[in-house]
């Protein structure tokens, strides 16, 4: 395979950079996923196709190839699906609330995959939210098939799951900028095709690639803009939630838009002890979550199949966590 050929195509500036094909796109990941590729000429790619943006079929071609390399858990017993929350982020000026969305399903019964790194980047990951807890990263993918059997939630190292695609994430320690691997690890689902994803963006040109990658692909998924780069709905202002299913999308909530009217009840800090602690008094009701965020947990049930009506998903989850009885 000669890497200077797709280089002279993905390389030459954003007025005449090409994008490879879907099975173009497909080889050239399929031998960064298993480590042949040199160093220079890795990274060369990777800024290339950072400086160019991917297209629709080289995302589809990339995501055949880690697919293919996954490694797989066994959906844990009939039910709804289950919901993968890729987590790879943190926080850095607010509290990181991802794992209240994925206690919150836990609750419910409905098993919780989490993935993502354990390195923080000087941000507060959802791990070290996890941690405190008490639910620890597993080390296997046996280990986090009989987590979610039991428990209903398992955080499971990206390594656990692709070991290619954690060393292309590790090149941004090198590089200090993110590449294609980080949109790749946002489309991970280790349940062959039968998981819910939750996948949140940051950028509008991201929401519209992912929006087309969905619709391609059929795949089951809840895309929205993120808080601080981590899929849970910013507590002060509701970003719009949409739902694919069969390659269609529906807008289950719009953005909220206009002057905040009160703001909401968060934690006082952003370190994992603070919002642990916060997140324990929401799940005992002993104080009441955010309005976006008990929205968020609606999408879920109802996207998830614990609820085949919408309404009902919203009316479940205003009552079970009392949202309802704070209006």
């Amino acid at each position: 395979m000669s890497f200077s050929t797709y280089l002279k195509e993905i390389g030459r500036g954003a007025q005449g950079a090409r994008s490879l094909n879907e099975e173009e796109a497909h080889q050239l990941m399929g031998a960064m996923l298993d480590g042949g590729v040199p160093d220079l000429e890795l990274g060369a790619l990777l800024m290339a196709l950072r400086m160019k943006g991917e297209s629709l079929g080289e995302l589809l071609g990339f995501y055949q190839a880690m697919d293919e390399r996954l490694n797989r858990i066994a959906i844990p017993g009939s039910g709804p699906r289950p919901v993968v929350i890729p987590t790879y982020n943190g926080a850095r000026r607010q509290a990181n609330l991802t794992a209240l969305i994925a206690m919150w399903l836990k609750q419910f019964g409905i098993p919780v995959l989490l993935h993502g790194t354990l390195e923080s980047h000087g941000r507060v990951g959802t791990a070290y939210v996890l941690r405190e807890l008490g639910v620890l990263p597993c080390t296997t993918m046996a280990q986090a098939a009989r987590q979610l059997a039991t428990e209903r939630i398992a955080f499971v190292p990206t390594n656990a799951l692709s070991p290619g695609l954690t060393n292309l994430l590790n090149v941004r320690n090198r590089t200090g900028l993110r590449n294609s691997a980080h949109t790749l690890s946002k489309l991970i689902d280790p349940f062959d095709g039968a998981g819910l994803r939750m996948i949140s963006v940051s950028h509008p040109d991201y929401l519209r690639l992912l929006s087309d990658f969905f619709a391609a692909t059929g795949s089951e998924a809840l895309l929205m803009r993120g808080t601080e780069g981590e899929p849970y709905a910013n507590p002060k202002r509701r970003p719009e939630i949409i739902h694919f299913r069969d390659g269609q999308e529906t807008t289950l909530f719009e953005a909220e838009t206009g002057p905040i009217s009160s703001l909401p009840t968060i934690p006082e800090a952003a370190d994992a002890a603070t919002t642990a602690a916060w997140i324990k008094r929401v799940l005992t009701r002993e104080i009441f979550a955010p309005q976006p965020l008990v929205n968020q947990l609606a999408c879920c049930l109802f996207a998830s199949g614990y609820t085949q009506d919408f309404n009902q998903a919203k009316a479940i989850a205003a009552v079970e966590t009392g949202s309802l009885a704070a209006a």
